[in-house]
């Protein structure tokens, strides 16, 4: 038995070492240069024999990314993995083309979408065509604006869990400590997704309890990373193995990683299905709710206190209620589970982890933010007679207060525009569509579209008549039915927007939720989650950078490093980090009345 087991193996692995050997020697030696449509493009030399250039992009690429736009414009020919040629496409006129007007001949890469149904199942960033566009338009709904107003309160106390955890560590001589927020913005987000989008709790924000499935979610992200440079192969393998064969090789592979990501699937895919079953029988069988309810919420349903209001609920009646050439098939459902938490868990948390870092570092700008909170609460409790029977800072500001206040959407807009959570999307190109006739300077176009501060953080820039934009916004976000469709926000009503040439992305002209028909369709959901953590954090603390040096001369200061590896990585520099491990340490004290605010 044990002989056959080598042979089966050594047959297997025969036969893909000799499909990888055959597709690469071709694209390496065998395919004539001048077969190459991009033959005519500038681009930077091949790095190396198998990366190319590849993984200058993706490990700690912020620099090179710009300097490729900065040196060759907005289209560049890089070389990519064995040996194949792609464009690295920064104009915005140019990716207009790809993501919204012909973004019928622009799809995702076959990798991307088999790499996802393999960790996800079938939902909406796995799928492509006909049933992609009948799971967006069963989707789109369930994130509108109505079901955002609905959601807010509900999810709230999550922010206030968040702020209590952090008061809990500061010293009650109103002095500073050091703590490490990331961690904690990780599990808050989880909470504000998994509440939101499951009706469940993982309780995350308890430090003495873990749950399974959320460490699996926290640690998906950089298990990828550590397996970016095998994706190019998956859909060689899912075409030739069947899963049977898939686990075997897994089984049989000396890289960890990828053992590791295949138990984080199978917790993620366990622990879904049992939610998933769950939501189901309450909503076939709901005079069970109030027998079972104590029991429910002990096992993590949020019961009584979601009342329905959660995502996936919504998507469940809706589905149940549609015609059933419409409806989504059971295994479309779970899909969504696994592509809503994860969509909104690491992005959201790296972008509320930058946000902090950026308002410790602009005092001012955090002063003023604070005071505009503090206006906008004190307002609000006058204007509906609420009493102040605690302090200012807790006050909690409805839906449409919340997404008008100026500043911190002005502070928020030029966060996610100039250090978006993720900078990369790939698309493949199913036909000859596009003409390097249309094209520009990438910097050119940058400053045109934002001006010649362009790659200056600058929340001023949103404020130029900012109620009449944030009224406009509001009204375009109305129309849910047509996003999704190629609308890309209010045209005209941000800037970013100058002689007709813009970012073709779907919030505020610019590229951070992608665009078109496969834009990120829970945004609002993800802006609202953002303002309303960095409302409830910066009314009642302050931050600043760490104050830590390694001796009395301060010769060598604690620094935080922003990597950009497709996502953005924190670290911390030596000689007090090692530069890899992910962390945003920051002094945080309670906020002093007599100093922090603009007066």
């Amino acid at each position: 038995m044990a002989a056959l087991v080598v042979i089966l193996a050594s047959t297997v692995l025969s036969f893909l070492l000799w499909k990888f050997t055959t597709h690469f020697l071709f694209f390496l030696f065998l395919r004539p240069p001048s077969h190459s449509p991009l033959k005519s493009i500038a681009g930077p030399n091949k790095e190396h024999w198998l990366k190319g250039n590849y993984h200058r992009i993706f490990q700690d690429g912020f620099d090179y990314n710009l300097q490729l736009a900065q040196k060759y414009g907005g289209v560049v020919k890089i070389h990519a993995m064995l040996g194949k040629e792609q464009l690295y496409v920064t104009d915005p006129l140019a990716l207009h083309y790809i993501v919204v007007k012909e973004q019928h001949i622009y799809t995702e890469t076959d990798m991307f979408i088999m790499g996802n149904k393999l960790i996800f199942g079938e939902g909406l960033i796995s799928t492509l065509g006909e049933q992609h566009k009948k799971q967006r338009k069963m989707l789109n709904p369930v994130f509108s604006l109505a079901n955002m107003r609905e959601l807010l309160p509900v999810i709230q106390p999550i922010a206030f869990k968040m702020r209590s955890v952090l008061l809990s560590q500061l010293p009650t001589d109103g002095g500073s400590q050091e703590i490490d927020v990331l961690p904690w913005m990780s599990r808050g987000t989880l909470e504000y997704i998994s509440q939101a989008g499951l009706g469940y709790t993982f309780n995350a924000l308890e430090p003495i309890r873990s749950h399974s499935f959320a460490e699996a979610v926290k640690n998906l992200a950089p298990a990828t990373l550590k397996l970016l440079f095998l994706r190019p192969f998956v859909p060689l393998i899912v075409r030739n193995l069947s899963v049977y064969w898939r686990n075997k090789l897994v089984d049989w592979s000396p890289v960890q990683p990828l053992r590791d990501l295949r138990r984080i699937v199978e917790i993620m895919d366990e622990a879904s299905r049992k939610i998933f079953f769950e939501k189901k029988a309450e909503l076939e069988n709901p005079t069970t709710e109030v027998i079972d309810n104590e029991a429910i919420k002990n096992e993590g349903n949020l019961g009584d206190r979601m009342k329905g209001k959660d995502i996936m609920t919504i998507l469940l009646k809706a589905n149940a209620s549609s015609d059933s050439t419409e409806r989504l098939t059971e295994a479309e459902l779970l899909g969504q589970m696994n592509t809503v938490i994860f969509a909104g868990f690491e992005t959201s948390t790296i972008a509320i982890s930058r946000l902090l870092y950026i308002l410790a570092s602009k005092r001012t700008v955090q002063a003023r933010l604070r005071s505009e909170l503090r206006r906008a609460k004190l307002d609000y409790a006058a204007s509906r007679h609420i009493p102040l029977d605690g302090s200012w800072n807790d006050i909690e500001l409805p839906y449409d207060v919340l997404m008008s206040l100026p500043y911190l959407d002005a502070v928020v807009r030029e966060t996610l525009r100039v250090y978006p959570p993720t900078s990369l999307l790939s698309r493949t190109c199913g036909a000859s569509s596009l003409s390097t006739d249309h094209l520009h300077s990438c910097c050119e176009s940058q400053q045109t579209v934002w001006g010649e501060d362009a790659s200056e953080w600058r929340p001023e820039r949103w404020l130029s008549g900012s109620p009449a934009r944030l009224s406009q916004d509001r009204e375009q976000q109305k129309l849910d039915g047509t996003f999704g469709d190629g609308a890309e926000g209010s045209a005209g009503a941000t800037p970013g927007n100058r002689g007709g040439v813009k970012y073709p992305g779907v919030y505020a002209s610019m590229m951070t939720f992608l665009g078109g028909g496969r834009a990120c369709i829970g945004f609002k959901f993800a802006e609202m989650e953002i303002k309303q953590i960095i409302t409830t954090l910066i009314s009642s603390m302050h931050f600043s950078l760490p104050s830590l040096r390694d001796d009395e001369q301060g010769n060598n200061k604690k620094e935080i490093y922003w990597k950009m590896n497709g996502l953005q990585v924190p670290v911390v520099q030596p000689p007090f980090g090692d530069g890899k491990t992910s962390q945003v340490p920051l002094d945080i004290r309670v906020v002093r009345e007599e100093e922090d605010f603009v007066h």
